[in-house]
């Protein structure tokens, strides 16, 4: 029989742990496999990239006026909430959200049956110190190359020049092969609508953002908020970090904003690099289940006044999905997100 002692202990661990458990929804009962591109066969890959492609054949839903596609609808939401979901407590659930209804639409739009590819850039880095020769950028099963040389093209953000290790890329210019080298945008630079091509600037200087080893310094943060901070970077951290890493070896003219990406997301990369960082907080969150499985901070806010995020903070898609709260995309195997990272 259990003395009082016991019993407390049980009581108190007991009422840590349910509501840890109870406070996502049900587990699903298939779980879409998210898969590293390289690891998918070509033809996964066409069936995704023609996925994509037919969103930007869509017409736009008029989240603003400028938007001509549900590609762009994407892009609009991103660039409208960006300074409400980077720097912030909720800048990793709200980017889990947002790739999870990008992988709803491709399938209820555009007959896309499979998952959202990720891209563990740090294969590339840790290999070659570079990632121009990724199969990410393959220019017949992949996203196409680097853009056309701009000679003297300063970089894709306003102030790289000012970053330590600094060296002009080696592209600038519009994309010429691959499948997305003839969609033209309609958003960005920035919040400016224009129409344009799709730019990249493979920069090499940077990669070693991108490492095994910064992933593993990452993944040894023992709170969710040195965690979130350590891997989103810039400005919060003095040197760059894996959310930085992507844009800055990729880049091209759209990129307005540094420390916000605010114009990556017109590239079609952006939602495999996005992915490889979910996976990556899957990961972290695995570390330690099920105490991490629930476990946010941070302010919900860049400017004062601060307010500390809950499991309870709704997270915006404007026009694109209903509001959430955060406790309900906290574990990928649960409604409605049902991936696994393999």
């Amino acid at each position: 029989m259990l003395g009082s002692t016991s019993l407390f202990f049980w009581f108190f661990v007991f009422a840590r742990i349910v509501p840890l458990v109870t406070a996502g929804t049900a587990f699903c009962s298939n779980l879409a496999p998210r898969q590293e591109w390289r690891d998918l066969t070509n033809d996964a890959k066409r069936r995704y990239i023609d996925a994509v492609k037919c969103l930007q054949a869509r017409p736009a839903q008029g989240l603003v006026k400028a938007a001509r596609t549900r590609f762009d609808d994407f892009q609009a939401v991103h660039i409208n909430l960006t300074d409400e979901v980077h720097l912030v407590g909720q800048f990793l659930p709200w980017h889990r959200r947002f790739l999870n209804v990008f992988e709803e639409t491709l399938r209820s739009e555009c007959n896309f049956s499979g998952a959202l590819p990720y891209w563990d850039w740090s294969r590339d880095v840790d290999v070659y110190n570079k990632i121009d020769n990724s199969p990410v950028f393959d220019p017949v099963h992949g996203f196409g190359g680097n853009g056309i040389y701009i000679p003297g093209w300063a970089g894709p953000f306003n102030n790289l020049t000012n970053l330590a290790g600094w060296v002009p890329g080696t592209g600038g210019g519009c994309i010429t092969t691959g499948p997305f080298a003839s969609y033209n945008l309609s958003l960005g630079p920035g919040t400016i609508p224009t129409n344009h091509c799709i730019t990249r600037d493979f920069n090499d200087a940077f990669a070693w953002a991108l490492s095994s080893a910064q992933v593993a310094n990452t993944t040894k943060q023992p709170t969710f908020e040195n965690f979130r901070i350590e891997l989103e970077g810039q400005p919060i951290t003095p040197t760059m970090k894996l959310h930085d890493g992507g844009p800055l070896c990729c880049g091209g003219r759209n990129d307005q904003h540094i420390f916000k990406s605010r114009g990556c997301v017109y590239n079609p990369v952006f939602y495999l690099h996005h992915a490889n960082l979910d996976r990556i907080w899957w990961n972290w969150q695995q570390l330690d289940l099920p105490h991490r499985l629930f476990d946010v901070s941070g302010r919900s806010s860049v400017d004062p006044p601060f307010v500390n995020i809950t499991l309870a903070f709704e997270l915006k898609m404007l026009n694109l999905a209903p509001l959430v709260p955060i406790r309900d995309i906290m574990d990928p195997r649960s409604e409605p997100l049902c991936y696994r990272y393999v």
